[in-house]
């Protein structure tokens, strides 16, 4: 057990050091590319952040834990919209930008509702054309972001280009993006050791396979998000923080699921049903924030930690 809390710990330090490169990275590239920070945090960030999910599920589906897959994907999903935002907004309320974030949002509540609809109208295991059409999805979810960040680049008045100048903007994404690669590595590889431990201790003291994974294996793939957002938010960077948990939201719910749905069919789970209904809830109380308020003040952060505590205590002791 003590090796287990050890490599625990070493998860974390990979994970927190690791986001803060990452983030710093992902910035000069934005600024380099003149691309909105939003448009970064939906692509760049939030795909690199979603590793752990993707590598944690698609290893789970192959061995045949599809409950653990979804409940990974699901669980996930809930601690980035309570947790994450939950915790950025007390350590720093933040406007909403609803002209960059509000279709993605959509998109993310759109991938919910035909998912929690597949798995209420399926009788025993969700149609592969479901899964398959998640993928698709998912890929022209990809083509849509491009298509953004090439139209959303800041038109800047230069002067004459010198090859001198070319060069140093070439050489800073270069280093830029060889920053982003390695820190990527260590937040997936943090994410990786922080759950094995997790999940292990988990099962020393008992839990069921959706409860670990709508807990502890959520928790700890959702760690590279949470620490990512609040450095972006700690330097300032809200859309990228806010465009993190949303493209890393889409990713879990039309790539990973898509995926995992294609190499082994996804089982009807009646829970499963009620915690995707909670999800869509959370969701809908996102809305409220961002529509009415147009942000996320501190009081609306402790309401979304409050709601997982009460989530988590209904899961592990209902």
């Amino acid at each position: 057990m003590l090796i287990e809390i050890f490599l625990l710990l070493v998860g974390f330090g990979l994970l927190i050091k690791g986001a803060d490169f990452f983030v710093e990275a992902s910035v000069g590239i934005a600024e380099k590319l003149k691309v909105p920070g939003t448009i970064i945090g939906l692509t760049i960030v939030a795909l690199g952040t979603s590793a752990p999910e993707a590598v944690i599920s698609i290893t789970a589906s192959l061995g045949g834990s599809n409950a653990l897959s979804v409940g990974n994907v699901v669980g996930s999903n809930l601690f980035n919209l309570l947790v994450v935002v939950g915790v950025c907004a007390v350590v720093k309320p933040f406007f909403v930008e609803l002209r960059e974030i509000s279709l993605q949002f959509w998109i993310s509540i759109i991938a919910t509702v035909v998912f929690l609809l597949a798995m209420i109208l399926s009788a025993e295991y969700i149609p592969g054309g479901i899964n398959l059409g998640l993928f698709l999805a998912f890929l022209g979810y990809i083509i849509l972001l491009i298509w953004q960040a090439i139209n959303n680049r800041t038109d800047e008045v230069e002067t004459v280009e010198t090859a001198e100048k070319v060069g140093k903007t070439q050489r800073a994404l270069d280093i830029n993006a060889l920053i982003a690669v390695v820190a990527c590595v260590a937040i997936v590889g943090g994410g990786q050791i922080t759950v094995n431990s997790a999940v292990n201790i988990a099962h020393a003291i008992g839990m069921s396979e959706r409860v670990v994974g709508l807990t502890i294996v959520a928790i700890g793939t959702s760690l590279p998000e949470l620490i990512t957002s609040l450095v972006a938010i700690k330097k300032g960077e809200d859309g990228m923080a806010l465009g993190n948990v949303v493209g890393s939201n889409i990713f879990n719910l039309l790539g990973i699921l898509g995926i995992v749905g294609l190499i082994s069919p996804l089982a009807v789970n009646n829970e499963l049903i009620m915690d995707l209904g909670v999800l869509l809830g959370t969701c809908a109380i996102m809305l409220l924030f961002f529509y009415v308020g147009r942000r996320v003040s501190r009081l609306n952060g402790v309401i979304l930690l409050t709601g997982y505590v009460v989530y988590s205590g209904v899961i592990l002791f209902g």
